[in-house]
């Protein structure tokens, strides 16, 4: 057969179909099997997806699967004398030598549906390539998003019965019993913070925004210490402010509890040195990843966090911060802009199924009145932040604007907003010298 025309055959196994099918109608238990590998558009044949849908109706009816029940199921349905008769459907039972293979047969299906889906986007880029209406960051986000979504769905279902999706609930809520109520999420290491937000959701978009020198970085740094050192799970901080250098000396500073400024100077005492240098070694060990990308675009991040999600496993993304970043189109505004930015972000959240922490700069309305604690109402000239956001935190000092104020070196964190959880304001210690927050009792 001549190659050029054996290629343009879309990959499928023929055998394999007729395999999934007959090892179904053999035995039950194939049937829960295959179904949690492939759905009925993973079939090159469009009457075996017939079959195979069929065969699951009767499954979750509660009915038996047999060549009887099938054929007057397919009548049901008002399927095609020659995809419901008894003989087709015999024929392929014949053809089955076992059901014990199901699982191997069913990935066979499921791996040549894949091979097709990227014919059809590799196909579909080098059209869009070919008619050169699109910029080039936009096409290449498409191709990435098509590839990773074929990758992340290999073997999974269309859609999920709600039966599944309660059992995860169940599962969830038995989880959140264990911990007595507390942390079902990420937790912080804050505990009055975890109390009242269940720790840091898949997901989830959480936007910490205060006004400058309030200690956004530092918060955020806090958190990626403890999810990374006493977790063990990957994060990724995107810092378009400061440099490596910068993170690397404040985390040092905060795990060593070393005074920041001795370690910008280098003016450090023997025992300082130790203890730096353990710190260095566990920081250096834990699974954090710092990028300094200034000007980062959304589609740039997006990469990047698909890569890591894949080879790493990433479990937090935080991002400083989010008015530093670049969209992808050409906004008629700013707010615009942000608010695109905002959306991508709640996007890449559900799409790699981790928390993202956006740090975000509020403007200087706040100050202008008598008390300077931040509202949602603040977020508003930035675009659609407040609605995308499912977990909205400020930050407030008040002995940042009162020398005298009652209650020196406390930080509020003021819940303004969460999606599944009550609102309110915790309290932590602001340790200057360290930057490093940290709960009132163990300061």
């Amino acid at each position: 057969m001549d190659e050029a025309f054996i290629k343009k055959i879309l990959p499928h196994s023929m055998e394999a179909e007729q395999a999934v099918i007959g090892s179904m109608i053999m035995d039950k238990d194939a049937i829960l099997v295959a179904s949690e590998i492939i759905s009925s558009s993973d079939f090159y044949e469009q009457q075996h997806g017939i079959l195979f849908d069929a065969m699951l109706d009767l499954y979750n009816e509660g009915k038996p699967v047999d060549l009887v029940t099938l054929q007057n199921k397919l009548k049901e349905k008002d399927v095609p004398p020659q995809i419901s008769s008894l003989e087709y459907i015999g024929d392929i039972v014949a053809a089955v030598p076992t059901s014990a293979n199901v699982k191997y047969y069913a990935q066979i299906v499921r791996d040549k549906a894949v091979l097709r889906r990227l014919i059809k986007v590799s196909e579909e880029t080098a059209n869009n390539c070919y008619l050169d209406k699109e910029n080039l960051d936009t096409i290449l986000e498409k191709v990435e998003k098509e590839v990773f979504n074929i990758s992340q769905t290999r073997g999974a279902r269309e859609f999920t019965d709600i039966k599944e999706i309660i059992l995860r609930s169940i599962d969830s809520i038995e989880a959140a019993a264990k911990n007595k109520g507390s942390v079902t999420g990420i937790a912080t290491g804050f505990y009055d913070l975890d109390y009242k937000t269940a720790g840091l959701q898949p997901s989830d978009l959480i936007l910490i925004a205060a006004r400058p020198s309030m200690g956004k970085t530092a918060f955020a740094l806090n958190i990626a210490e403890y999810v990374a050192l006493r977790l063990n799970i990957t994060v990724a901080i995107f810092s378009l402010e400061m440099s490596q250098d910068q993170l690397a000396k404040r985390l040092l500073a905060m795990n060593s509890r070393v005074d920041s400024q001795k370690i910008r100077t280098g003016n450090l005492t023997a025992e300082e040195w130790q203890k730096l240098m353990e710190s260095a070694r566990i920081i250096g060990n834990s699974s954090l990843i710092i990028d300094d990308t200034s000007s980062i675009t959304v589609s740039e991040l997006r990469s990047k966090c698909r890569k890591l999600k894949l080879e790493r496993n990433l479990g937090l993304v935080i991002i400083d911060y989010l008015q530093l970043m670049s969209g992808n189109k050409r906004a008629e505004s700013r707010q615009q802009e942000i608010s695109e930015i905002s959306r991508s972000l709640k996007a890449l959240a559900r799409e790699i199924n981790v928390p993202v922490i956006a740090l975000s700069q509020l403007s200087r309305a706040v100050e202008q009145r008598p008390d300077k604690r931040p509202m949602l109402s603040d977020l508003r000239e930035s675009g659609a932040i407040e609605q995308d956001a499912d977990v909205v935190m400020f930050i407030y000092r008040d002995d940042y604007y009162h020398h005298d104020s009652q209650e020196p070196g406390v930080t509020e964190i003021i819940i303004g907003k969460q999606r599944n959880g009550p609102t309110g304001t915790i309290k932590l210690a602001w340790l200057a010298q360290y930057m490093k927050f940290a709960n009132r009792e163990n300061r």
